[in-house]
């Protein structure tokens, strides 16, 4: 017999909340105390955010569940719309229970967005929110700066002379190198704008900007439909 299994329900779920939530199914499977350990609040607790109270009291549909496993995989299947509805949504990274957000183009700082000349929106019934159309052709928008900093650790200008080069097409023009966005299951095209670490002690960096920058201001473009920006763990 396994002395670990002796050991009382408490003491293997305090010690199973210490591995991951992959880790925790599979221990799961081990024996009847196991999958009692496992299922134990105090678990799963640890799994989720320290503020998910405070989350799930934003959501604009009451979340239901049974316990605290329930909850964590309500999160981690379908995102949440919070506060109203109209700027974001939130859900955990199944694996690991770290937060995702996606902000609305709503919320986002766009140039001459509030001019319908050149920006209109509009609703689609697959998408979460309302989206940002630049019109239905497609065309100048193959090279774009894309960056991600921390405001209070780095100025724009050293930010944007580290830009990296994405490219605004379903396929990348001749001669020019940058990333390209790539198809999401949900049928939207993404593409990678930067990176942050923020370390590992939960410490606040302060505020982070994500932007794209316009390589060629003076070029007309249109044909770009934004629904929002992620920000998410890798």
């Amino acid at each position: 017999m396994n002395p670990f299994t002796m050991l009382p329900e408490g003491c293997i779920s305090e010690i199973i909340s210490f591995t991951t939530p992959v880790d925790t199914i599979r221990s799961s499977v081990i024996s009847r105390g196991f999958k009692a350990a496992a299922e134990s609040d105090i678990v799963w607790d640890k799994f989720l955010p320290s503020d998910h109270q405070n989350i799930v009291s934003r959501s604009v549909s009451p979340i239901l569940f049974d316990n605290k496993e329930d909850l964590y995989f309500r999160l981690s299947e379908s995102p949440i719309l919070l506060d109203e509805g109209k700027m974001q949504s939130f859900w955990l990274d199944k694996t690991n229970g770290k937060k995702c957000y996606l902000l609305s183009s709503r919320q986002l700082t766009i140039s001459f967005s509030d001019t319908e000349l050149f920006w209109e929106h509009t609703f689609d019934a697959d998408s979460r929110y309302p989206r940002q159309d630049w019109n239905s052709r497609y065309h100048g928008l193959e090279l774009t700066n894309a960056m991600v900093r921390f405001v209070s650790q780095e100025n724009e200008d050293e930010a944007e002379e580290r830009a990296t080069i994405v490219i605004l097409a379903a396929r990348a023009p001749r001669n020019l190198k940058g990333k390209l966005p790539e198809k999401r299951t949900d049928g939207w095209l993404e593409v990678e704008i930067g990176k942050f670490y923020n370390g590992e002690s939960g410490d606040d960096n302060g505020d982070v900007e994500a932007r794209l920058l316009d390589s060629r201001p003076f070029h007309a473009k249109v044909g770009l439909i934004i629904e929002g920006i992620e920000f998410r763990p890798i």
